[in-house]
């Protein structure tokens, strides 16, 4: 399906609703825009939360730390 859009002039297009649709993208959706000679290329893109990002970095250190042996207080200073 080609349709033809028209860039504003804060160089936002709109994405025809038919391949919103068909792509399940909302408002919010993250894409990376790729360019090379006269094509542009969008690639929906899911960019994690920090919560996202923080829960799975405390679920890698805690994995590690038990496999270790490692205790919370084996890293309190007791000076």
């Amino acid at each position: 399906m080609a349709e033809i859009v028209t860039m504003s002039s804060k160089g936002q297009i709109v994405v025809p609703k038919q391949l919103r649709k068909e792509f399940g993208l909302e408002t919010g959706t993250n894409f990376a825009i790729f360019g090379k000679d006269d094509t542009l290329i969008l690639k929906k893109v899911n960019v994690p939360t920090a919560k996202e990002v923080f829960e799975k970095v405390h679920k890698w250190g805690t994995e590690l730390a038990k496999k270790k042996g490692w205790k919370e207080e084996d890293f309190i200073n007791k000076a």
